[in-house]
């Protein structure tokens, strides 16, 4: 069996629906559905169970669930919203839960690989690379994320099985509709250039001319190759970078959306007042350490990956039971 948490969400169905490309459907599937969409992520890929994450987290915490025929855990499921300021609700659900899943992983010998971010890395002043003298938190998510990476570093010297976090960078692609407002950019634009015809991108801030802020853009097939190679190289612990170490403009973004659909201008707006000092105006991963583990099944071309993305939204946007 194979635990997948956050398996209704973004990047979790996009690991369900790899394993099953892969003859595997055995997993369990822990979320919560509360939202009301995330599960139309469920309806295109095949699984053994469904938890609701917090009746999982009691079997584990009071171990009566059996992790003897466990191959791995994915877990992926988190709170991922950047602007949202309940700290204590943000360290029960990405820190507490993170542990407790941690902890469970280590005592049964399980691979347990786990989404991080570069939300760790805050305005990137000192670089992207994984390592204290880099990283920051500019809102409770990312310090949410950044404790337990922390967390994480005391125990993996000590550990007898395999711990791998990664952080994401701007991650991408299919089933990603539920995220709202924390869809990535390509969606947003998307939906804009269908339903107007112009891309809206910030002004000119931070030094950066109109839409001329940049981010290291990674595709969800990028995110879960990765997550599979470390698996399958179970050997490999530490937290690594998961982006494609190279940044683009969100110029370049919206340039990539208007071709793959063949329409569609660029216009820009004010740059929000909310987001001044806490926005990452740049980002490019740093992917030394990650090809240094021996990764090496390269990166999507973005104007591919977006080509694909728009085609897959054209076609509905969620997969498709059993294709």
């Amino acid at each position: 069996m194979i635990i997948v948490t956050g398996g209704a969400g973004f990047i979790g169905s996009n690991i369900v629906k790899e394993l099953n490309r892969n003859g595997r459907d055995d997993i369990l599937i822990v979320d919560d559905l509360k939202d009301g969409e995330n599960y139309k992520n469920l309806r295109g890929i095949k699984f053994l169970d469904y938890r609701h994450k917090d009746s999982f987290l009691q079997s584990i915490e009071s171990d009566d669930f059996d992790g003897g025929d466990v191959d791995a855990i994915f877990h992926e499921g988190a709170c991922s919203d950047t602007m949202e300021y309940d700290v204590n609700y943000m360290m029960s659900v990405n820190y507490e839960y993170s542990k407790a899943m941690l902890h469970y992983a280590l005592k049964h010998r399980i691979p347990f690989l786990y989404a991080s971010s570069a939300s760790t890395y805050g305005l990137g002043e000192h670089g992207f690379r994984e390592g204290d003298e880099c990283e920051d938190a500019l809102n409770p998510y990312a310090y949410s994320k950044l404790l337990f990476d922390r967390y994480v570093r005391q125990l993996i010297g000590d550990a007898k099985s395999q711990i791998v976090g990664l952080r994401y960078f701007n991650v991408y692609g299919p089933q990603e509709h539920h995220k709202g407002k924390m869809a990535s950019i390509f969606y947003q634009l998307y939906n804009q250039i269908k339903e107007t015809g112009v891309a809206k991108l910030f002004d000119g801030y931070d030094g950066y001319g109109k839409g001329e802020q940049r981010r290291d853009f990674i595709y969800v097939r990028d995110v879960v190759r990765v997550n599979l190679w470390f698996w399958k190289n179970k050997g490999k612990s530490g937290i690594y970078n998961c982006g494609t170490g190279k940044s683009h403009t969100y110029n370049e973004a919206a340039q990539a959306v208007i071709d793959a659909m063949g329409k569609g201008k660029i216009e820009y707006r004010p740059f929000p007042d909310v987001l001044k000092g806490k926005y990452q105006s740049f980002t490019e991963s740093d992917d030394s350490k990650l090809l240094s583990a021996g990764y090496d099944e390269g990166f999507y071309d973005m104007q591919d990956a977006v080509k694909e993305y728009c085609d897959f939204l054209n076609g509905g946007g969620y997969f498709k039971y059993g294709k």
